[in-house]
């Protein structure tokens, strides 16, 4: 038991590094943000592949089926940081912004035979945007608008799991987590004429709620050196709270006198979509594993505030059709010459994976961006006197968003894990 409680000290004294931005793009202004991506540094070298993965030596937290896996002997650590660069472009116009973030961290140990635990801390939706726009005001040019969106905050996501094999092949589980986190996002438009009257809106909420994630597998032999696994989840959704408001203030600059309005409050509550996955993985030899995901979101059901025109008087509600439903399908796969050699070579595990999604947001009538993705990645073993389970996982990703008539963004990501393989539950036997 201390060395359980001794996992929650770690990963609870991460919880202050993981709640950084993980973002800069002005997309995250919409909707709860960008959604982040969940899975661990081994599935990040295939791409996020995880629905169908099984591996007693690493935490897949994607399907809570997988913790049935984990080995007797062993207790599994799992942290990961990311480091990325991320070009933006819009009617010919380039800039870049560089971003680095604590991402997640992750543990898992068997509890007794077929049941598996295991805990963690990731990232839901990220908020980072600081950009202005500058124009003149009809044709005279006499007179300029300048608008300023800023925006920061995020959705983070503790989780305790559990999965249990229930017979020879299948596994069920479940994860139940704890959503918190905060937002603010700043709009202002201010004006070079001193007669027109500068205004301000934020938008605020402050989201502390649950999320049930559920999950199965099936292990079936095809050959002697041939396994499939089939995997789903289902994710609950719901309301989430967070009291969504915002704050009008308007300056008026000949009087000097500001007036503000509060709109919105205990009475909105933001959602979380209900969302289903499917995925395939084929192990052959021990050495190659290939699979297939496929996960929809249904955000086009979930409403969001928005500030409207009602009677001549402002007001702020939930609307619907600003989000769309979301789809995304993963390819990816990894090799492994021999995992239990004596050559380190022999012992690296090259992935691969490519991904596509369809917007989540609707962005002023329009489709939102699309998510065009792939990584390649390593599983580098480390081996010394007192552990040879240990894997340093490194991968480069590259993610493009793109939409009709709005900004590009083509972002390359260096993804960093460690996973953390100890003997704690071994008995020693002394002669």
């Amino acid at each position: 038991m201390k060395k359980i409680f001794m996992a929650f000290l770690l990963l609870s004294g991460t919880v202050g590094a993981s709640a950084q931005s993980g973002t800069n793009s002005p997309y995250s202004q919409y909707g709860l943000g960008v959604l982040a991506d969940q899975s661990s540094g081994f599935s990040r070298g295939m791409n996020g592949l995880a629905l169908g993965f099984r591996d007693s030596k690493q935490v897949n937290a994607l399907n809570p089926a997988s913790y049935s896996s984990v080995d007797s002997l062993t207790f599994i650590f799992d942290a990961g940081y990311s480091i990325q660069k991320t070009n933006f472009e819009e009617n010919g116009k380039k800039m870049n912004a560089n971003n680095a973030d604590f991402e997640y961290v992750v543990a898992a140990f068997r509890l007794t035979k077929g049941l598996g635990l295991s805990l963690g801390l990731l990232p839901f939706t990220n908020i980072g945007y600081n950009y202005s726009v500058s124009d003149y005001i009809g044709n005279s040019r006499s007179a300029s608008f300048t608008n300023t969106y800023s925006g920061t905050g995020g959705i983070r996501q503790a989780y305790l799991g559990a999965g249990w094999e229930v017979s020879k092949g299948l596994s069920v589980g479940a994860n139940i987590s704890y959503l918190w986190g905060d937002y603010e996002k700043k709009l202002t438009n201010t004006y070079s004429d001193n007669y027109m009257t500068d205004l301000t809106k934020v938008y605020s909420a402050n989201v502390k709620s649950y999320k049930l994630d559920l999950g199965m597998q099936y292990t079936h032999q095809l050959k002697k050196d041939q396994l499939l696994t089939l995997g789903a989840t289902f994710s609950l959704g719901h309301e989430i709270g967070g009291s969504p408001r915002c704050l009008v203030i308007s300056n008026n600059k000949q009087t000097g006198v500001s007036d503000s309005i509060k709109l919105g409050g205990d009475a909105l509550k933001l959602e979380i979509p209900m969302a289903i996955g499917v995925g395939a993985m084929l192990q052959t030899q021990n050495k190659w594993k290939v699979g297939i995901d496929y996960t929809l979101q249904r955000w086009g059901s979930v409403k969001m505030p928005e500030t409207i025109m009602k009677n001549e008087t402002m007001d702020y509600q939930l609307q619907t059709g600003l989000l769309k439903d979301r789809h995304k399908l993963t390819l990816g796969g990894e090799y492994c010459a021999n995992p239990t050699g004596r050559k380190f070579l022999s012992r690296i595990r090259y992935r691969a994976g490519v991904s596509y999604a369809t917007p989540y947001l609707n962005i002023n009538g329009k489709n939102g961006p699309r998510e065009y993705s792939a990584s390649l990645g390593f599983g580098i073993p480390i081996i010394n006197g007192w552990n040879n389970r240990s894997i340093l996982n490194i991968s480069g990703q590259w993610v493009r968003n793109d939409a009709s008539s709005m900004i590009t963004e083509n972002t390359f990501r260096l993804n960093i894990g460690l996973t953390f393989n100890e003997q704690w539950f071994q008995k020693w036997k002394f002669r």
